[in-house]
């Protein structure tokens, strides 16, 4: 592995000491910054976008540990560190300023990118996403931990929890078997227990209203993992946040990629670079 790049001082940075996240880096022109969910990677929640997004945006979209292309590490996770080196992934790419775009855990991490790293985010997307204080949540995070010795029960998670309800009942009965049996067999990344701790542990309700960068918020109505009262807590936190709702669940990059397309394109539209 290559020595970690410099990274420009910042007045409320704290520099990284591990090593560099892995990373997609494609586009051209301002800067974008995606932060992905707990268990996901940067190409499971991003890829379905992400060609639609590097024609306007040089996108930056690295993995969290022990997803994607980034080894798993020891010890817990911190919501500090990543957004740390969140932002220290844009400085490797020689991005000063950037719009940023997180995904439930990611969101998160957003959120404490931004509040640590002022004047360096443009604007702010936060879709499905993670606002901490839900004593639900932690339930559901510690199923899935318990669930991930047991591929086919995490597969009816999966299908009745990540999933949408109108999603999964408009699915003809061959396609939901076959859905069902993909999800068994696929493996879990080797960052799944510790990101869903954090995501389990991640509480950002108290520095919402620092945040200044324009703000929209995308709630997912029928998420039954980050329940709506999360999303609309972090619309009603940040001054002046947008809300906007997509009737899917957790996952509407799967279920309703067109809208979404349109959403996040249409914002970054209303906030060029600066």
């Amino acid at each position: 592995m290559t020595a970690p790049p410099t990274i420009p001082s910042s007045p409320t940075a704290t520099t990284p000491s591990a090593a560099p996240l892995a990373r997609i880096v494609r586009g051209s022109g301002p800067g974008l910054l995606l932060a992905h969910g707990a268990g996901g990677s940067a190409r499971d929640n991003w890829g379905p976008l992400l060609d639609d997004l590097v024609t306007r945006r040089t996108v930056v979209a690295p993995d969290f540990p022990g997803s994607g292309d980034s080894p798993a590490e020891p010890g817990e996770l911190s919501l500090d560190d990543l957004a740390d080196r969140l932002v220290a992934a844009a400085d490797a790419a020689g991005l000063d300023t950037f719009d940023l775009a997180g995904y439930s855990l990611g969101a998160a991490v957003a959120v404490r990118a931004t509040t640590r790293h002022p004047g360096r985010v443009r604007s702010l997307l936060l879709l499905a996403g993670l606002a901490g204080g839900s004593q639900r949540f932690r339930l559901l995070a510690d199923q899935a931990a318990a669930l991930a010795e047991h591929p086919e029960l995490m597969a009816r998670q999966l299908l009745t929890v990540v999933f949408g309800r109108t999603w999964v009942d408009a699915l003809p009965a061959g396609r939901l078997a076959e859905l069902r049996a993909t999800l068994a067999a696929a493996p879990l990344p080797a960052g799944f227990h510790a990101q869903f701790d954090l995501a389990a542990r991640a509480d950002v309700r108290a520095e919402l209203a620092r945040i200044e960068a324009p703000t929209l918020v995308v709630s997912t109505t029928e998420d039954a993992l980050v329940a709506p009262e999360q999303h609309r807590a972090l619309a009603e936190g940040i001054p002046g946040a947008r809300l906007v709702e997509l009737t899917a669940g957790h996952l509407p990059m799967v279920e309703r990629l067109p809208e979404l397309r349109e959403l996040l394109l249409g914002f970054l539209a209303e906030h060029p670079d600066r």
